[in-house]
């Protein structure tokens, strides 16, 4: 895996050809980095686990079959977010391709087939109008789809998924953040498996302290 410093440039030029995995350094000798200012959590009174993701990269894709069953198992005080990370170029296209499934409430129903249609299918899914011709094929109604790809709520969701990006500072994907304190990804857990035996550990931490935001 390859170290990443992403820019717009950079994004944009490369598309889809690049790695887009980040490694993070240790934090003293610790597998995570430890934010200096902790984030606040979407659902305060719960632990909150995030995956900052996006469509086009192939270490998100192969981190789908471990990372998937594990979410279903989470207990009841952890909630799990998943944030698609916007770089611009085809990054921004795919969050907001996103962001708009999830306001529709179908994200769950469709979110493998969109992965799979990108990274095996060789679809770009840049253009709203080949997303919504693509979600169509998934039973999600297409004009329904564009009303809300273009609506102020998806607007407003790209705006403060940014935000939440600067804050974490974030380098790439996929990264976790547990209770916006802690990043870490694969290459510094040290694999797929170890990831989220990390994400467990510091969610262990995390709850006997009983520090919940």
């Amino acid at each position: 895996m390859r170290n990443l410093i992403l820019s717009a440039a950079l994004v944009v030029a490369s598309a889809f050809g690049m790695s887009a995995q980040a490694a993070e350094p240790a934090n003293a000798g610790q597998p995570y980095v430890e934010l200096k200012s902790a984030v606040p959590v979407s659902e305060p009174g719960k632990i909150e686990v995030v995956e900052m993701f996006w469509y086009g990269c192939p270490h998100c894709y192969a981190f789908e079959p471990t990372i998937n069953p594990w979410i279903e198992k989470l207990p009841a005080d952890v909630h799990f977010v998943r944030i698609p990370a916007m770089f611009g170029g085809p990054w921004d296209a795919h969050g907001q391709l996103f962001i708009t499934l999830d306001t529709m409430g179908v994200e769950k129903k469709v979110h493998a087939a969109v992965f799979d249609a990108i990274q095996k299918g060789g679809k770009r899914l840049t253009d709203p109008n080949d997303m919504a011709e693509f979600v169509a094929t998934q039973g999600v109604d297409k004009a329904k789809f564009l009303e809300t790809f273009n609506s102020f709520a998806v607007k407003g969701k790209i705006a403060q998924y940014k935000e939440l990006a600067k804050k974490y500072e974030i380098t790439g994907v996929p990264t976790m953040i547990v209770n916006g304190k802690y990043r870490f990804d694969i290459s510094s857990a040290g694999g797929p498996e170890a990831t989220l035996k990390l994400a467990d550990d510091l969610i262990a931490k995390e709850r006997a302290a009983g520090v919940k935001q």
